[in-house]
């Protein structure tokens, strides 16, 4: 058995003797990496926020960041992490370290006041620091010297509200919380940093290899995290261990282990395989690997499938796309999940594998009540199959109490074709309204064969209304519900045809 070990700012840890359940937050604090804090334990704050090295979509390698406080540190297995600490580099022994360029802009322009949340922060932002594809540049008619003054230390007026002069994207943010700053102050700083020099030793990392897979078996006491090499290898054991927790991103289990202590037997990863990773576009189809985090689809399909690009940044935050996966979405069951309303909208189907074989199952025939499924123990998601051509009438529209990072009162999806002024199809997906996501198949037939016109959309904004069991909660009534559903159509008709002249 080869000895668990991951490698941390540089240098090589063994794993043991950590409980298979121990976070890589709990592993980095025990061995004096405190920067790295526990402020939520579920994912919503940041704080907690380190650098893994994964495959890149532009480069060999990214520097991604995660939620430590979420992933078991056996899940890093063989890999490779940064933290806040290992952003400073130390020039001579005996010397004081020097900042990283995001530590420096976080320092002098304020961006730190009492502390706690800086770490989190800065590992994000040095992820974005390091983002290839990320250059500067100036909106139409800005001042074209607002871009260089950005090199130089000076925010400027160029970019947009959340897009400065040098590219930075404050999503990259999204996930991570401040209680003194006011942002403003990490604002300056994200959209000062430069780029990175050629001989910083992170950006030439982005050249080389990730640490490739390595299959785990690590055992402590009566529990164990495994991981096989192959899909094959997995269905095997998942048929021996029907028990067995499966995790990819760990953003859902890594909640229930924190929050609600629960603990398995045995977990199982399935996020490295590459059999789950794949993603194709076919001429009839669009195939998704269950195992590819969302952040990984979003910038592989690049906006092809516009719906997904609009869920993409209202699920959740950047640090949780970074792990999780529609096959965890869907294996969850929840009915507040994002993805499934839009996927029951892009008419998805699942394939699911067992030690037998495969078989494809519709997504609206998917859930068969609250958290449960059709799912037989021992099966998996390998792939979510998205077929063409597309609908050219989409809108993705999430109630909520915040803009971004938090969870859906309600949720709704349309995919419409729209031909000659008459709605020839239609597909609406919803979440929050029933103990599962549900498919609007009164309001589809009230919209299918008719004009699309104001007559129609309130027509059918009524039936909408009344679908699904709405149910009264500490995030809003049933009759909110109810009525959003309503308002939801009437948005996108209005969003429709607003361009459309008389």
């Amino acid at each position: 058995m080869v000895t668990a070990r991951i490698t941390v700012n540089g240098k090589e840890a063994p794993i043991a003797p950590a409980a298979p359940h121990t976070t890589v937050l709990d592993f980095l604090r025990e061995r004096g990496l405190t920067g790295t804090k526990e402020g939520c334990a579920e994912g919503e704050c940041g704080a907690c926020s380190v650098l893994v090295a994964r495959p890149g979509v532009n480069k060999p390698t990214d520097w991604v960041p995660v939620n430590a406080c979420l992933v078991p540190v056996a899940a890093l297995d063989g890999q490779e992490v940064v933290t806040s600490e290992g952003l400073a580099t130390v020039e001579a022994p005996g010397e004081p370290p020097v900042l990283h360029p995001v530590q420096e802009e976080m320092a002098v322009r304020g961006g730190s006041q009492c502390g706690y949340c800086t770490p989190g922060f800065v590992c994000s932002m040095a992820a974005e620091y390091y983002r290839p594809d990320r250059c500067a540049h100036a909106t139409p008619g800005a001042d074209p010297s607002a871009a260089e003054s950005a090199e130089s230390g000076d925010s400027g007026d160029s970019g947009d509200a959340e897009h400065g002069p040098n590219g930075f994207d404050l999503h990259a943010l999204s996930g991570n919380l401040c209680r003194c700053t006011g942002y403003r102050p990490i604002r300056d700083a994200a959209f000062a940093v430069g780029t990175p020099s050629d001989e910083d030793p992170l950006a030439r990392r982005r050249e080389q290899e990730p640490p490739a897979p390595v299959a785990t078996e690590y055992r402590q006491d009566d529990s164990a995290f495994l991981r096989r090499s192959t899909l094959a290898e997995t269905l095997r054991l998942l048929r021996e261990r029907p028990d067995a927790v499966v995790v990819a991103g760990s953003t859902d289990w890594g909640v229930e282990v924190n929050i609600r202590s629960r603990r398995a037997d045995c977990v199982v990863a399935v996020d490295r395989l590459p059999e789950l990773r794949d993603l194709r576009v076919e001429s009839d189809h669009v195939e998704i690997g269950a195992a590819l985090t969302l952040t990984e689809i979003e910038r592989r399909l690049d906006g092809t499938v516009p719906l997904l690009a609009q869920l993409f940044p209202q699920f959740a935050s950047r640090l949780i796309r970074n792990g999780a996966t529609l096959g965890g979405n869907l294996g969850t069951g929840s009915p507040i999940g994002d993805s499934p309303p839009v996927l029951l909208a892009l008419e998805a189907s699942l394939v699911l594998a067992d030690a037998d074989g495969e078989r494809e199952v519709p997504l609206a025939d998917y859930f068969t009540g609250y958290r449960q499924s059709v799912r037989r123990p021992g099966e998996l998601i390998r792939a979510v199959r998205l077929p063409l051509p597309l609908s050219p009438v989409t809108a993705f529209h999430k109630i909520a109490k915040r803009r971004f990072d938090d969870i859906s009162s309600v949720a709704v999806a349309f995919a419409l074709d729209v031909e000659g002024g008459t709605v020839r199809k239609a597909r609406i997906g919803l979440g929050g309204v029933a103990a599962t996501p549900v498919r609007a198949l009164a309001t589809e037939a009230a919209l299918e064969g008719r004009p699309w016109t104001t007559e129609t959309a309130e027509a059918a904004a009524e039936v909408l209304r009344g679908e699904g069991t709405p149910m009264s909660d500490h995030r809003a009534s049933a009759g909110y519900r109810a009525a959003m559903l309503g308002q939801s159509l009437l948005k996108l008709y209005a969003q429709t045809t607003e361009a459309v002249p008389s």
